[in-house]
C-alpha cells in the first residue's frame, strides 16, 4: 500500500469516527433529522469521505472491491448537490448497516 492511501485511510477512519459518535445518541432517523447540528455533520463529513476516496489511488480501489467505493463517491455526489432532497430514512440505513462495515474493511486494509 502506498503511503499516500494508508494516510487516506486514516483520515477516512477519523471520519467515520465522527459519524459514528454524532449519531450515537439516536434511536431513529427522524430523531437524528431533528437534531440540525448533529445531522449537517453528519452529513458534512459523508461528503469528506467522498473526497478522500476520490484521492486514493486506482491501484487500491482496483484491488479491493469488497468496497463500492463509486456509490461511496456517489453518495458525496447526491449530498453535495441535492443537499434538501436527501431521503433521511436511506441516510439513517447507511449509517446503521454500511457505515460500520466500512470501517471494519479499511481496518483490514490498513492492518495487511
Amino acid at each position: 500500500m502506498h503511503n499516500k492511501d494508508y494516510y487516506i485511510f486514516l483520515s477516512m477512519l477519523e471520519t467515520i469516527d465522527k459519524i459514528l459518535r454524532y449519531t450515537a445518541n439516536y434511536s431513529n432517523a427522524d430523531d437524528f433529522y431533528n437534531s440540525e447540528r448533529d445531522y449537517d455533520a453528519t452529513m458534512m463529513n459523508f461528503v469528506v469521505i467522498g473526497e478522500t476516496i476520490d484521492k486514493l489511488t486506482d491501484e487500491i480501489k482496483d484491488t479491493n472491491p469488497q468496497i463500492e467505493w463509486n456509490k461511496i463517491y456517489g453518495l458525496r455526489n447526491i449530498i453535495a448537490h441535492n443537499y434538501f432532497g436527501v431521503n433521511v430514512d436511506t441516510i439513517w440505513q447507511i449509517i446503521q448497516k454500511f457505515i460500520p462495515k466500512l470501517k471494519d474493511d479499511i481496518n483490514k486494509l490498513i492492518n495487511k
